[in-house]
């Protein structure tokens, strides 16, 4: 099953075509150091942010990332990400919210990946889409998302979708524009959000 996943600096230096993260040589394994998991990575508090959690994933697995999000798993926080690597295949890896250790790499099974071709290029990066998405919603960002709208709703156009945790305890889902970098809110799933979503404070 595909996840819905996030984003952060490393990933748009990699979309951007630059990073020295894809020269990072690395062994294709099923990797899944479970035990290992960091007991700090507990409760809503994630020590890694989005941007050392991808950073964390390209080391282990060169490539780009298009997806990452912030899950509770078995108790513990963990970053969730999807990597199209150099290899050409799509992988999934677990990065520890708490000290940042890749918990497991590997390729992915899911067939819906499989048929998921190369991701494309986006003007706006993805910490400049970040950063765009905090100053409209400041607070905390939980997951990123470079996605192609097939529904219509943004006109079939490529965007980020950035989910903020905001400083007044609500999840916020916007969208940036990958080509223009504007922020509109998502209200497609949430039909309560109030103006505010789409404020700066």
């Amino acid at each position: 099953m595909k996840r819905k996943i996030v984003i952060a600096a490393v990933t748009a230096a990699v979309l951007a075509g630059g990073g020295a993260a894809t020269a990072v040589a690395f062994a294709d394994d099923d990797s899944h150091d479970r035990g290992t998991r960091s007991s700090a990575a507990s409760g809503d508090t994630a020590r890694i942010g989005v941007g050392d959690a991808v950073s964390a994933a390209v080391k282990a697995v060169p490539g780009t990332v298009t997806e990452a999000e912030l899950d509770d798993e078995d108790g513990g926080l963990v970053w969730e990400l999807d990597v199209y690597g150099s290899d050409k295949a799509w992988h999934d890896v677990t990065v520890d919210a708490g000290n940042g250790k890749v918990l497991g790499k590997h390729v992915s099974d899911d067939d819906d990946d499989r048929d998921r071709q190369a991701p494309r290029s986006a003007r706006v990066s993805l910490d400049a889409a970040v950063d765009a998405a905090l100053k409209a919603n400041p607070g905390t960002v939980t997951s990123v998302d470079l996605d192609d709208d097939h529904d219509g709703r943004n006109g079939g156009a490529l965007h980020w979708e950035v989910d903020v945790r905001g400083k007044d305890g609500k999840q916020h889902e916007l969208n940036v524009d990958a080509g223009t970098g504007t922020v509109t809110v998502d209200r497609s799933d949430d039909g309560h959000d109030d103006d505010r979503d789409g404020d700066a404070d």
